[in-house]
């Protein structure tokens, strides 16, 4: 049953992308062009996104889900280094490609080469970031 709602879920939140725009690639880079032809519309999604969530965090307390398990906690609001690093790499690279995992899986329904090619960086970026993360911190206890 968990597979079923995990599936539908999946599906529903790939159709909101592909109808919100959000795999597309020039929507994305227009919203971050706010001294050129921004295109605001991106905003409407982040709202339809977030507002939902909050709602849903205050819901779920003290309650189980249906098909078993607990949801998971509130995440901690906690501003460290490796936080701050990742949040702008990852900037930097949505602003560069114009996706970000999301939108980049949604792409792939549709055969665009370079959700593809996104998706490649972004797997070997997941698997070079633990490596980072233990330099940097190396890094920073030498100094």
């Amino acid at each position: 049953m968990r597979a079923v709602f995990a599936f539908f879920a999946g599906s529903l939140f790939g159709i909101g992308l592909l109808i919100s725009g959000m795999t597309d690639t020039t929507k994305v880079q227009g919203w971050l062009d706010v001294f050129g032809n921004w295109d605001p519309t991106l905003a409407f999604v982040m709202g339809g996104a977030i507002l939902p969530m909050l709602v849903a965090w205050q819901l779920t307390r003290n309650r189980a889900p249906l098909v078993g398990g607990q949801f998971p906690a509130p995440p901690r609001v906690e501003l460290d280094r490796r936080l701050i690093v990742g949040s702008v790499l990852f900037g930097v690279g949505w602003g560069l490609a114009g996706l970000c995992p999301g939108p980049a899986m949604a792409s792939l329904g549709y055969g665009g080469v370079g959700g593809v090619i996104f998706l490649i960086a972004m797997i070997a970026g997941m698997f070079a970031a633990p490596k980072l993360g233990a330099q940097l911190d190396r890094m920073a206890n030498a100094a």
